[in-house]
């Protein structure tokens, strides 16, 4: 099945060609005729699956150029409404539609200016809300309401602010798309009040992808750090991202490999200013910085597709998390590597990933390190990675 089969009107299908696509995922592929028969979705989604194209093109296809909000889209962190944005301006831009991003943390002025012609409106719900009182933003208008990674903005405590923005929006002939890629009890209730007759479209995935060769990694407390600089120093890497759990975790951490002979290193987290973490981010996708430390809010959506590597500093405490972390690398057809710093307290974290994924998850030494007894080596891992003498880095095959 290729993209001319799916009823894409001919400006948008014209945006596909030029980016190169040739034919749709599957999610693309089972979401785009349903949105077209105008039913409310529910997609269980994930990162890397072609989600945001899902909703983008059919919903551009479906409108014409009013200068009105017809489609709003909810994203809860300022990068993937950004990355959300860019989609829209990309597949959008042959059809005469305009495109309002907001988000806080800056003036709004620019975004005021958008919203007097947009037809599609990406926003993040504090800023949204923050426009209606101040009567800057239109609902009436709006024909498709897309809630994206709704069981982030739960997590965040943005979900009272959503509940508010869909009862402004207009229920009699509203198509909702919602996506979320877990859905605990809450959020099934919220889904069942805002939607109406939604068919599920199953596209998330519970398992590793077999192009992501990944692996625990048992070490003292007092060493964590010591390993991660001894598995760089060992790897042929081009491109890391590094996922900690808090901001100033993060901080330490990029410092540290500073420090230690890895200059090119940058961190991203929501403490930094919305404008460096975007340079933050281009950085790293043009190769001025080598290693990325980040907290959560890169680890779902944000578009970098060439990550040789991913590292967690920790492990992560949702079990989710850890799949949607590592699926950072290994994309389009490429190969990639995990590494995942395990110490004795983490145990349960641990055993709650390996219960998510249905497997158990190899437990490695890094040869030529010289590790502190813990009881987590007492299994004797089997050692896989060797430096090359005469220094250097060597990939582990």
């Amino acid at each position: 099945m290729g993209f001319d089969s799916l009823g894409l009107s001919e400006t948008v299908l014209q945006a596909v060609r030029e980016s190169g696509y040739e034919n749709p995922t599957p999610i693309q592929a089972q979401a785009i005729p349903l949105i077209f028969e105008g039913r409310d979705v529910i997609g269980a989604s994930q990162t890397g699956t072609g989600k945001t194209a899902a909703f983008a093109l059919p919903t551009l296809s479906k409108i014409k150029p009013l200068g009105k909000p017809q489609i709003l889209v909810l994203e809860p962190t300022r990068e993937l409404a950004h990355q959300v944005a860019e989609q829209f301006e990309k597949y959008g831009k042959g059809s005469g539609t305009h495109v309002a991003l907001l988000y806080g943390g800056v003036g709004y002025g620019t975004q005021t200016e958008q919203l007097e012609k947009a037809d599609i409106v990406v926003a993040t719900p504090g800023r949204l809300v923050d426009h209606f009182f101040r009567g800057t933003m239109r609902f009436g208008e709006i024909q498709t309401l897309i809630l994206d990674e709704v069981d982030r903005m739960l997590d965040m405590g943005f979900l009272p602010q959503v509940r508010k923005i869909v009862n402004l929006c207009p229920w009699d002939g509203r198509q909702t798309l919602f996506f979320s890629a877990t859905m605990p009890p809450a959020i099934q209730t919220f889904a069942q009040w805002c939607l109406t007759d939604p068919i599920e479209v199953e596209i998330a995935r519970r398992s590793v992808p077999d192009s992501v060769n990944h692996a625990f990694y048992p070490v003292s407390m007092d060493q964590r750090d010591e390993l991660l600089i001894a598995l760089l120093d060992q790897t042929d890497y081009h491109s890391v991202m590094i996922f900690t759990r808090t901001r100033k975790e993060a901080d330490q951490v990029c410092r540290m490999l500073a420090e230690k002979g890895h200059p090119k290193v940058i961190a991203m987290h929501s403490d930094i200013a919305q404008a460096d973490r975007m340079k933050a981010l281009a950085g790293f996708k043009e190769g001025k910085y080598e290693v990325l430390v980040a907290t959560d809010v890169a680890a779902r959506g944000i578009d970098i597709s060439d990550v040789s590597h991913v590292i967690n500093y920790r492990v992560p405490e949702n079990a989710e998390d850890y799949v949607h972390r590592i699926g950072r690398t290994g994309r389009a057809e490429a190969s990639g590597d995990a590494f995942t710093l395990l110490t004795a307290d983490e145990l349960d974290f641990a055993k709650s990933v390996e219960v998510f994924v249905d497997k158990t998850i190899p437990r490695r030494k890094l040869e030529n390190f010289d590790y502190l007894y813990t009881a987590l080596l007492d299994d004797d891992p089997r050692p896989v990675r060797k430096k090359r003498k005469g220094g250097g880095k060597k990939r582990r095959r």
